[in-house]
């Protein structure tokens, strides 16, 4: 199956994403994809700690994502993949990761941003880069839990 879904979460691997992302997705990995993240070895222990039993996590760089998925390393896996920022879906496009949707969960308030909807504060780039992955056709909605509606990022922005 490979990957079945890509959030938006500036938390990454907390309890939204574990204990319902995790199974409304059915995924047997987790793959945080973060430049950052992935040499920070107390970040990464921590992430390792809250995932579901039988499940398996990634917590890699850009790069290294993009030729997991090139060689087909993912293909037997449901992954539900939690990143940053918008641009990192970008790059993984670019690098031919299919991308199937995008969801936006939390962003958080910077200077420089403005709430969009509730958990979600958007600056002009990472409002440009989801118009960019929309216009690919990849669908883009907000959506805080699985049980929420989806919210059509044309709707807002």
């Amino acid at each position: 199956m490979s990957l079945v879904l890509v959030r938006i979460d500036q938390r990454l691997v907390h309890g939204i994403v574990v204990t319902q992302y995790a199974s409304s997705t059915k995924a047997k990995r987790i793959m945080v994809v973060d430049d950052e993240a992935s040499k920070d070895e107390v970040q990464k222990s921590v992430m390792r700690l809250s995932k579901p039993a039988g499940t398996g996590m990634s917590i890699i760089d850009t790069q290294t994502a993009i030729k997991n998925f090139g060689i087909g390393k993912y293909d037997s896996h449901n992954v539900l993949m939690v990143v940053k920022e918008p641009s990192t879906i970008l790059k993984l496009i670019e690098g031919g990761v299919k991308i199937p949707e995008v969801n936006i969960g939390i962003v958080f308030k910077s200077d420089d941003s403005e709430n969009i909807v509730n958990q979600v504060n958007l600056n002009n780039k990472q409002k440009e880069d989801l118009k960019k992955i929309s216009e690919m056709g990849i669908p883009v909605y907000f959506q805080y839990v699985p049980s929420n509606p989806k919210e059509e990022l044309s709707k807002y922005v």
